[in-house]
């Protein structure tokens, strides 16, 4: 389809303003344009027609199964949009007197209970952005710990092998060194070898639980215990908090600090790049370090306050505001029984869909696994030249979105599903035939495969040229 600033005309226009009826102003020369800009030029049905046709190539949860593994993207209720474009909150400014925003300080503060009370944690902030900032602000509470009492020496951060991408990345930008640990043959961290990797120079580790194989770590208390006795903190990524929520809590295995993803577990369409919210949450001894302001509540009355050894801001003001409240609203909306149903929902989803694959792919991991699994195209890529990726593409023409590929990089040709709680039993049925149809199709026709999709508004591109040299603006073109 054409691009906006291809369609219209010039002289095309949707406006319908009086004349001026006050006296122009005319900028000094030196602050006038030397030529106009380049905006489109289109009516109000050109723009409309245009939005509409780019609606109809987006895919998104209200489209169809979206089993983005690692990434729960779960359709969320309308409800929380509604509250979220309450003018109260969408016309106040972070810089008011805090006694003009008691209703978003009750909201913070209410939320902060709940998460509490989920986490079994002892304090929140609210300001990171995105799950990998909570992750940076986590490590930067650890390094301020260590530091606090003159521990300069622990300068290493252990990370697993089946871990989230950016936790070796938040580790490397505070300045640690990555000691990367191997899975054992059930997927869990290697007890063996982790307490080969602590020692005096440990600061901490970062732990996802259940990690991206979608395992709930069984030996998760003698984790934390290896790394708190030598001296490091334990880090809970809570990317995957989904499929444990209401269930069981990362204070209780032993993590001293953890991010929440918002905008995944609690509650806010993400895809597409935000917008997001990654609160983390500490045990009592680091509450001094957190970053920005927090809430108290003194006499019935709100007010702001920062710690006396905080780390700074991560972000400007208190964090995004709105996606907190879509997250309470989710939160009072499901409740006490709710939220845990949820995550019970999202684990038998997984298993349903893990047993309907497994008799067309391989399965490295045997279940029963929490909300997301992986399984392998190894065995069909040998037999038929069918990678992951052809199956996944193949998806698309079944229209759904594909699984994550080639992660974790532990498992060779890769697929990661998490069909989440909010998909029906019906769904899964479909795309589990509809896999096995394109499993089938592997066999007869990988050629077809190799070419797909053939049924969406973009083919194949060359995906290594688009990641390296993306064109990400318009040129327009020089009048002759």
């Amino acid at each position: 389809m054409k691009l906006i600033f291809e369609r219209g005309g010039e002289g095309h226009r949707s406006d319908f303003l009086p004349k001026n009826a006050f006296p122009e102003v005319q900028f000094e020369e030196r602050f006038q344009r030397t030529e106009k800009p380049a905006l489109p030029e289109v009516n109000e049905v050109e723009i409309a027609q245009h939005y509409t046709q780019l609606a109809k190539q987006a895919f998104g949860v209200s489209n169809g199964m979206y089993p983005l593994g690692s990434c729960t993207m779960k359709y969320n209720p309308k409800v929380n949009e509604e509250a979220a474009s309450l003018k109260g909150f969408t016309e106040i400014h972070p810089l008011q007197p805090a006694e003009t925003m008691q209703g978003v300080a009750a909201m913070y503060a209410t939320l902060e209970k709940y998460l509490l009370e989920i986490t079994g944690m002892d304090h929140v902030t609210f300001q990171p952005a995105a799950g990998a900032h909570g992750e940076f602000t986590g490590l930067q509470l650890i390094q301020a710990y260590h530091r606090a009492r003159g521990d300069e020496k622990r300068t290493k951060i252990i990370v697993p092998d089946s871990a989230h991408g950016t936790n070796p990345a938040s580790a490397a930008m505070c300045g640690y060194q990555v000691v990367n640990v191997p899975s054992n043959e059930k997927g869990g961290i290697d007890l063996a070898l982790l307490k080969e990797a602590v020692g005096e120079d440990t600061a901490g580790l970062m732990l996802t639980n259940p990690n991206t194989l979608g395992i709930f770590d069984e030996n998760i208390e003698e984790i934390t215990s290896i790394v708190h006795e030598a001296g490091g903190l334990c880090y809970y990524d809570g990317a995957n908090l989904n499929a444990v929520m209401g269930i069981a809590r990362p204070g209780d295995m032993g993590f001293d600090v953890m991010h929440m993803n918002l905008h995944k577990t609690f509650s806010t369409p993400h895809g597409g790049g935000g917008p997001g919210s990654g609160p983390v949450a500490c045990k009592e001894f680091l509450q001094e370090f957190l970053p920005g302001r927090q809430v108290v509540c003194e006499e019935g009355k709100f007010r702001f306050a920062r710690q006396p050894k905080t780390i700074g801001s991560v972000t400007a003001f208190d964090g995004n505001a709105l996606v907190v409240l879509r997250a309470l609203a989710y939160v009072l909306t499901l409740g006490r029984e709710g939220i845990p149903q949820a995550a019970e929902n999202a684990v038998l989803n997984a298993n349903y869909m893990r047993v309907g694959l497994k008799d067309v792919m391989d399965v490295p991991y045997e279940g029963p696994c929490m909300h997301e699994f992986v399984a392998s195209a190894k065995t069909i890529k040998k037999e038929t030249g069918v990678a992951a990726l052809d199956i996944a593409k193949g998806m698309i023409d079944c229209e759904m979105h594909p699984p994550t590929i080639y992660f974790p990089l532990i498992v060779d040709e890769a697929m990661m599903f998490e069909p989440t709680e909010t998909e029906s039993k019906e769904s899964i049925d479909r795309a589990v035939e509809a896999i096995k149809g394109i499993c089938a199709k592997a066999y007869k026709d990988p050629e077809e495969l190799h070419h797909a999709p053939h049924h969406a508004p973009i083919g194949r591109p060359d995906e290594v040229t688009a990641a390296r040299h993306p064109v990400v603006r318009y040129e327009v073109k020089e009048e002759e």
